[in-house]
């Protein structure tokens, strides 16, 4: 059992960014960004994610010491859930097996792969344990939304669970209803984009990855058959399309920025090119959050916005005008990752949650 003092560590690793934290139960302490640029992707060409963890620890360890922490002032360490078998909801320890899953990255690369091990690496300094909370690959849909056309291709849950079940838990709080009574679709706007349906405190479907509207370099999803052409022309290697569809794609391979308020400022100017993409991508997120209604079955108590695009006026608006006839429309820009992560460590510290383990 933790005390009002006691202190943990929280690490959220993302493609451009790793965010850390330390927090009490009652909210942060410290919170601070490292951000990380073209010389990072530069160093690392051509590597797995994971040549970058020595990397990102000393910059880690670097942001702490500078800001007057010592590692083993931490009562438990929690990093952001990676790309790993599909799971249930919940606050997971990092023991042997998440970190050989990782290691192998047999669902893919992604910066998240790095939260837990960074996470374990500042917990055995501590001598404390390290967890994850609500990973990417949560996996709670009812088995209809499993099948995806193609007994080939079974449509996989990966998502940004994480953010999407800490808004809904919040606004569920500010409303003085518990979660599972509530029916609920959650937008989060980010680099990428995940459009969810909450039904019992579970999210029954979502548009998983390589599916829904495209973003800031994410290309969503793209019509099979001309795409399996593009894959057959001899223009492009694996690697070349995996990172046009991951990375590159979006609203960067159209206009070639990922920066939201650039492309607004051309909006303004009067450039048409910006103006068609940018609400070609409004677009395809009503059209998801209807698709998500109908999971639904039309009985939706909210809508609810969150995540770095949220921050925009622009967005903003032009979803609440086009998602209230669904239901009342709540916005939550940016993210609450890092407290979310905090709150998963606290309640097991707590004994108000048991920590699952990989597999168990």
């Amino acid at each position: 059992m933790t005390n009002q003092n006691s202190r943990v560590l929280v690490v959220n690793p993302g493609a451009a960014s790793t965010k850390l934290g330390v927090y009490f139960m009652d909210g942060a302490e410290w919170t601070h960004t490292i951000w990380h640029g073209d010389e990072e992707i530069a160093r690392f060409r051509g590597e797995s994610i994971l040549a970058r963890l020595d990397y990102r620890a000393e910059l880690v360890e670097k942001a702490l010491t500078e800001a007057g922490y010592a590692a083993i002032g931490f009562a438990a360490v929690v990093g952001r859930g990676g790309l790993l078998p599909p799971m249930h909801c919940g606050t997971y320890l990092v023991d042997d097996a998440m970190v050989e899953e990782l290691r192998l990255a047999r669902r893919g690369e992604h910066a998240s792969n790095l939260g837990a091990l960074l996470a374990l690496r500042f917990a055995h300094t501590a001598g404390v344990n390290a967890y994850i909370v609500d990973p990417v690959t949560v996996d709670e849909w009812q088995p209809c939304a499993r099948p995806s056309g193609s007994p080939l291709i079974e449509r996989t849950p990966i998502g940004h669970v994480l953010n999407s079940k800490a808004v809904a838990r919040r606004y569920a709080h500010e409303h003085g209803r518990p979660y599972p009574e509530l029916r609920l679709i959650v937008a989060h706007l980010g680099s990428g984009i995940t459009v969810s349906a909450h039904e019992n405190g579970r999210i029954v479907d979502n548009n998983a990855l390589g599916e829904g509207p495209f973003a800031i370099d994410r290309s969503g999803a793209l019509p099979a058959r001309e795409l399996i052409k593009l894959c057959f022309s001899g223009q492009y290697t694996q690697d070349q399309l995996d990172r046009q569809v991951f990375g590159d794609g979006g609203i960067f391979a159209y206009l070639g920025t990922r920066d939201l308020k650039e492309v607004e400022q051309r909006i303004d100017a009067g450039d048409r090119e910006a103006a068609l993409i940018f609400d070609a991508m409004i677009y395809q997120i009503w059209k998801e959050a209807g698709a998500m209604a109908a999971v639904l079955k039309g009985k939706v108590d909210a809508v609810l916005l969150t995540g770095g695009m949220a921050h925009s006026e622009r967005v903003a608006e032009l979803l609440r005008g086009n998602l209230e006839w669904i239901a009342p429309v709540a916005i939550y820009p940016g993210e609450d990752e890092l407290q979310a992560l905090a709150e998963g460590a606290f309640r097991v510290l707590n004994g108000e949650e048991q920590a699952k383990r990989l597999g168990a």
